[in-house]
């Protein structure tokens, strides 16, 4: 009888919006009480681990809680993908989700998760762009020859990729269908080896991410044609966007964001949101990600899921047109 006079007297303390809830949902108010982990679909010392652990590094304080990083490489992501949309949705499971576990992936092949229904979105990080480059020993200097050279050497232009069915392929696959020219597609294991048979002339073309791509174009060893994005990259403030040069739907760009496992609470999501995009914000966090050539891009969390359901749509369509799949 004491106990349950007390419980009903500490209930009468609390707002009226949490006194009919159970206790784990009243205890959503001390989010976060212990340490968040925070899975990186690859190994760890690339790209996307760096990105993570710039970004986690900096959220954790926001928090006032620590954010571990772990590592799940395997499977192109379909391992971390998997244990993400499994977790508990209580907001001490996060991933960093990307354009290839929610975009290209689901679009060329059967993966074991669906990529919008299983997860919930928490909000964009960056993204970097894609860079048309050609041999720099190629008689082509900008896109417009670029395309006449295909023109005049149908069926004889191979371009590389990191693989078939990444973001590197489909967006080549992209162009080549905007154009109406064919091009060999020859997959290595991973864009450096695509790079260096692009920079040998063993292919003529490659579209990898600016990154990957920047330091061989500063060097003279590719010569850079386009990007995509909606604006030019500042790095390579002379090098237009596909946009520009008249083809469409070429706002495609490598990705980087949050999302936690399908049914997590909207007051941890929007606490969640709302301290990674005043990270985002912060005046030094853009040339924290400038390594991976990563610009910023804080979106609500409603945003960032319209944009992976557009993306996932974007190379769905894509992959059916081009008859690509790798089932």
């Amino acid at each position: 009888m004491q106990r349950r006079t007390l419980l009903q007297a500490a209930s009468a303390l609390l707002p009226p919006a949490l006194a009919g809830l159970p206790g784990a949902a009243r205890a959503q108010g001390a989010y976060p009480d212990r340490v968040i982990r925070y899975i990186v679909p690859v190994a760890a010392g690339g790209g996307s681990d760096l990105v993570g652990r710039t970004v986690t590094e900096r959220w954790g304080r926001a928090l006032g809680q620590s954010i571990i990083v772990d590592n799940q490489g395997g499977g192109g992501g379909i391992i971390a993908s998997q244990n993400t949309a499994k977790a508990a949705p209580d907001g001490y499971t996060l991933m960093q989700g990307y354009v290839a576990t929610h975009g290209t992936s689901p679009a060329t092949r059967k993966v074991p998760y669906d990529p919008v229904k299983d997860f919930t979105p928490i909000g964009m990080i960056g993204a970097t762009p894609n860079v048309l480059v050609i041999d720099a020993n190629l008689p082509v200097k900008n896109f417009k020859e670029f395309v006449a050279y295909l023109n005049a050497n149908k069926g004889k232009v191979s371009y590389g990729s990191a693989g078939a069915g990444s973001l590197t392929h489909l967006t080549m696959e992209l162009l080549k269908q905007q154009l109406g020219t064919p091009m060999v597609h020859i997959p290595y294991r991973g864009i450096a080896p695509a790079l260096t048979d692009a920079m040998g002339g063993q292919t003529q073309a490659v579209f990898p991410g600016l990154a990957a791509a920047l330091q061989h174009i500063r060097a003279g060893r590719v010569r850079a044609l386009a990007v995509t994005g909606s604006v030019r990259a500042p790095q390579i403030k002379d090098v237009p966007t596909l946009d520009e040069l008249g083809l469409k739907n070429f706002d495609a760009v490598q990705w980087y964001g949050v999302v936690g496992p399908a049914g997590m609470p909207p007051a941890i999501v929007q606490k969640l949101n709302e301290t990674l995009n005043s990270v985002l914000k912060a005046p030094d966090m853009r040339e924290k990600l400038a390594g991976e050539a990563v610009e910023p891009m804080p979106l609500s969390a409603q945003e960032f899921g319209s944009y992976i359901q557009r993306d996932v749509a974007r190379w769905t369509a894509l992959a059916k047109a081009q008859n690509i799949s790798l089932d």
